[in-house]
């Protein structure tokens, strides 16, 4: 494949990050930029640490995208997200960061983070960011899927 000749990352050694990094991310070209698909990321093993209490916060971070010409590359995300377990961060700042890190990278026709967080203290996090591209027109979905992730129960 000649669109992943600049990936230092696939199929090497890496060595985990011990705090946040975005120099980590990797993209490469994406193979069908005249189609719209949708591209879902699920990284169940996210760790950040509460910056107040140092205490670790574990979550589950979906990644939905809809690529335009560049694509994350996996393992380099996965090394990208080891990077928060020392980081401290409160779970909203995390998500958006995490969204805009990757729309800095890729510049998407749309994304959207969602962090489901495990409770502490009784209480969970679901925070969620979403990004539409102005070049693509996805405005009125961004704002229906920011409205979608309400929950009421």
């Amino acid at each position: 494949m000649s669109n992943t000749k600049d990936l230092t990352l696939l199929g090497a050694k890496a060595d985990i990050p011990q705090t946040y990094d975005k120099s980590v991310l990797e993209s490469f070209e994406n193979a069908h930029p005249d189609r719209d698909y949708m591209v879902t990321l699920r990284c169940p093993e996210f760790t950040t640490l509460c910056p107040i209490t140092g205490q670790p916060d574990f979550a589950t971070m979906l990644i939905n995208y809809i690529p335009a010409k560049r694509m994350v590359e996996s393992k380099s995300l996965k090394l990208y997200l080891f990077g928060f377990r020392n980081h401290g961060d409160f779970h909203e700042d995390v998500t958006n960061i995490i969204m805009n890190d990757l729309v800095e990278l890729m510049q998407p026709k749309y994304i959207e983070v969602k962090g489901v967080f495990v409770p502490r203290g009784g209480i969970a996090i679901h925070p969620f960011a979403n990004w539409a591209n102005p070049d693509y027109g996805y405005a009125d979905i961004a704002a229906r899927r920011l409205f979608e992730q309400l929950e009421t129960e």
